[in-house]
């Protein structure tokens, strides 16, 4: 991970399973004989498996990307979190110290590790099952797999492939106003909370998370 300041590394696996489970929908990043390939897809995480746990997803079969050696290639999944610009405006420590500029926070996972493919058909329906149940949870009108002609499913599952990233190296890149004292922190967190877009809410409620940890130290 670029720039890794301590200030804002997150190393904590339970805090980052819950990253990947609420964000969800991840860039997947390869580097094969052609240079860098990249797909956006969900992924499910087995926390279980593994050191750092597994994440699970599929490609279109049409897509190179789910190629790998037999034994896997390495690869990067990147989880991008509510981002936004922090106005210096919102830092009380301006008024007795000009020199502030803007900055920009964000939340981030990236998950490193061996990509593996499978094309097991229990595995793969049960994987699609669990995507659309996560999805359609707490729908009034939900639609479920079995929704469909089972042979229609069993159709369309041969232009998919399963992949499964091995994590061997998880780390979060949470910048939100660590570095500034209490005061300014609570600026940042409270100019975001007024501002007009839900990102910059949802960076707010981030930033709000930390400030109970730093009192709680």
């Amino acid at each position: 991970m670029a720039y890794p300041s301590p200030a804002f590394r997150e190393d904590r696996s339970d805090v980052l399973h819950a990253a990947i489970r609420e964000l969800h929908f991840g860039l997947l990043v390869t580097r094969g004989a052609d240079g860098f390939a990249t797909s956006y897809l969900p992924w499910e995480l087995d926390a279980e498996r593994g050191p750092h746990g597994t994440l699970v997803g599929h490609l279109a079969r049409y897509n190179p990307q789910w190629r790998v050696p037999e034994g896997g290639a390495e690869a990067l999944a990147v989880f991008q979190g509510p981002h936004a610009y922090v106005s210096p405006s919102w830092y009380p420590g301006k008024r007795d110290d000009p020199r502030q500029v803007p900055t920009w926070d964000y939340l981030a996972v990236e998950a490193r590790g061996t990509l593996v493919t499978f094309d097991d058909e229990s595995k793969l329906h049960a994987l699609l099952t669990r995507l659309v149940d996560r999805n359609e949870a707490g729908r009034e009108h939900r639609w479920y797999v079995t929704d469909a002609p089972d042979g229609y499913v069993r159709e369309q599952m041969r232009y998919i492939v399963g992949i499964e990233l091995r994590i061997e190296s998880l780390v979060g890149r949470y910048k939100l106003s660590q570095n500034r004292d209490a005061a300014d922190q609570e600026g940042a967190r409270a100019g975001l909370a007024a501002a007009p877009t839900e990102r910059e809410r949802d960076l707010a409620k981030a930033i709000a998370v930390t400030q109970l940890e730093r009192r709680d130290r």
